[in-house]
């Protein structure tokens, strides 16, 4: 367990349904520091290169074209054991599994209009992030706190 950065991409329904603000809170007050930001709209092509881990399975169609039906908000979140924090937070995929407290099991009605997607793991993390962020993109501070405490 180490410091990490991790992906957040929160889902053209997460705009929609005017959660982004709840969602950032949410990272921020966990302590999580943010690294990157940017609204995009993918195209198929970046769609398809970020989920290739789905191609062939039966909701691969709809899920591209779900993620590029509207903008979305990319980001890079760096903290303590960020990955499995931000997983938990986000909560499991289907909202019957989801647990209370965590954003889908808070604010998810339906598995395929989830949100929000988070990095599974630090491989994961590292290949999404460098799909959608140059290394000149991500910055490098200290958060007021750490300075202060000693960290």
């Amino acid at each position: 367990m180490g410091v990490e950065k991790t992906f957040v991409m929160i889902k053209p329904d997460g705009i929609q349904r005017e959660f982004v603000g709840e969602i950032i809170s949410r990272l921020e007050r966990k302590g999580l520091k943010l690294v990157a930001m940017k609204m995009i709209m993918l195209d198929r092509a970046l769609a398809e290169r970020h989920y290739t881990e789905h191609l062939g399975k039966y909701f691969y169609e709809r899920l591209i074209d779900f993620i590029t039906s509207g903008p979305v908000i990319v980001s890079v979140w760096e903290g303590l054991d960020a990955i499995r924090l931000v997983r938990r937070m986000v909560g499991a995929t289907s909202p019957e599994e989801a647990e209370m407290g965590s954003i889908r099991g808070d604010y998810v009605i339906c598995t395929t209009f989830n949100l929000v997607h988070a990095s599974d793991s630090l491989e994961t993390a590292g290949r999404e992030i460098g799909i959608f962020f140059k290394d000149d993109e991500l910055f490098d501070y200290s958060l007021t706190i750490t300075k202060f405490l000693g960290q």
